[in-house]
């Protein structure tokens, strides 16, 4: 099940807020919605429930093993073995036919070929929740977290399907206090709804207008008659897709985190006003490159010993993160590369130009780091950069008619688009509340109101009739 589903939004959604508000205490607050989470992970691939329930098992043990044994031999063992088992699974279940096939690279000179496992459909989400235990069981060890007791909290904390199938990557110290005592006012409540429809019009009125478009000027089109705009221009609406589809998604599990009682961090801030590459990753996936720098780089050293290696180790890792072929690898090592020269000097010349320049400078190498994202066969990613950069043949050529055509029918959608990657609504917010809502709060509610069922409404059309669109981020 997705959010931006019309099951969703017209059944589970209402039957969940209805049900929750008609019980009082929070243990069986916490029983619900924990029974609703296993549903929804359930609704697709039921046969992934078990392994999901085996892993919240597996580190709720070693949770109260670190917790028993502080201090002690047996705690560093508990977290040792949780490490191991929890990338265990997420190699074999993720990663084994990559490593087996690039095994086979390496003993080909030597004749020795291994047999290919026919590999497994990957489990929705595995590489968020893993990364969710494996920081609980960490935080523990460190004294930064206090032990769940409660199996049914635990597995709260680890299926709750705000935000299991695609983060953001929630830590347990963040919401232990929500689990155990919450309490969502009438304003919570509306701000969270509020949150949510805008996640959900982000997806259904920009990511999914995007993804069009990648289809006809990238996924179905023929590379060698592209022609240099059109290249640009389906990276650029992939550029578009996944942000406002990703984000779409952060915005509406935080939304509902926050109609129910819980706080979520923030896991995108406006990356695409950045000015650098370091910037653009303090903004996008928050919650991911703090689980990188909290748990790998800082513990490598940091900045303070082996600072290039450490880099490279956590790139690495990131764009492995993300899927288990080497045009990921290429993208996370691209971005750790720009962030490493911005270091060295990249970022005191940044820094000292126009901002627009800058600017410019961020737009154009987060767009070329898509094309490595967006493209796993490196013939092809070859032959599409070659176009970027404008090594184009007759047949290519610079434009079309097609494109200008595009363009001129969706202009007004285009701009909005624009528009709304910038600040612009966090602005509205602050201006709304500290006027409309101080002087008259009942007005405020009543807008609010207006603009989420609006919002709401908007959505819902456009669902209607549409196929199963999931979110990009489901299949990492």
């Amino acid at each position: 099940m997705v959010f931006a589903s019309l099951i969703f939004l017209c059944i589970f959604l209402p039957l969940n807020i209805i049900a929750y508000h008609l019980l009082e205490k929070q243990a069986l607050r916490n029983a619900l919605l924990t029974f609703l989470s296993l549903v929804f992970y359930a609704w697709g691939e039921p046969v992934w429930v078990t392994l999901l329930l085996f892993s919240a098992g597996i580190d709720y043990i070693h949770g109260l093993i670190v917790d028993k044994y502080r201090g002690k031999i047996q705690a560093k063992l508990a977290l040792l073995s949780s490490v191991f088992v929890n990338l265990g699974l997420l190699a074999l279940f993720k990663y084994n036919v990559f490593l087996y096939q690039n095994l086979n690279i390496l003993l080909s000179p030597l004749d020795i070929q291994l047999t290919v496992p026919q590999g497994f459909v990957l489990p929705i989400g595995i590489s968020f929740y893993t990364f969710q235990t494996i920081s609980y069981v960490i935080d523990l060890y460190r004294g930064e977290a206090k032990v769940q007791r409660s199996f049914l909290n635990f597995l709260l904390f680890v299926c709750l399907y705000f935000q299991l199938v695609a983060g953001p990557i929630v830590r347990y110290a963040q919401i232990a206090e929500d689990i155990d005592n919450r309490n969502a006012t009438n304003y919570d409540r509306l701000q969270g709804i509020l949150r949510f429809c805008i996640g959900l019009a982000k997806k259904v009125l920009i990511a999914d207008v995007a993804a069009t478009f990648v289809r006809d000027y990238l996924a179905e089109s023929d590379l060698t008659i592209l022609s240099f705009g059109e290249a640009w221009f389906g990276i650029i609406m992939f550029s578009v897709q996944i942000y406002f589809d990703f984000s779409g998604y952060s915005d509406m599990a935080i939304g509902l985190a926050r109609f129910f009682g819980f706080n979520f961090l923030e896991n995108f801030k406006y990356p695409y006003i950045s000015r650098s590459a370091t910037d653009f990753w303090r903004r996008w996936h928050i919650s991911l490159g703090s689980f990188f720098r909290d748990y790998v780089y800082i513990p490598l050293g940091g900045n303070r010993k082996n600072q290039y290696f450490n880099l490279f180790v956590v790139w690495f890792l990131t764009g492995l993160w993300h899927g288990p072929t080497w045009n990921f690898v290429l993208w996370g090592l691209y971005f750790g590369f720009l962030i490493l020269i911005e270091k060295l000097f990249l970022i005191r010349i940044l820094e000292a130009l126009p901002r627009f320049i800058s600017h410019i400078y961020l737009l154009i190498a987060a767009v070329f780091g898509w094309a490595l994202f967006y493209f796993t066969d490196f013939a092809k990613l070859t032959q599409f950069l070659n176009l970027m950069v404008g090594n184009i043949s007759e047949k290519n050529g610079w434009w079309s008619p097609q494109l200008s055509l595009t363009l001129q029918q969706n202009m007004f959608w285009l701009i909005a688009t624009i528009i709304l990657c910038m600040p612009i609504y966090p602005r509205i917010a602050a201006f709304t509340e500290t006027t409309l809502r101080t002087q008259s709060p009942l007005t405020y509610a009543l807008w609010t109101n207006f603009l989420v069922i609006i919002l709401l409404l908007l959505s819902i059309t456009m669902l209607v009739g549409n196929s199963y669109s999931p979110f990009i981020y489901e299949r990492f």
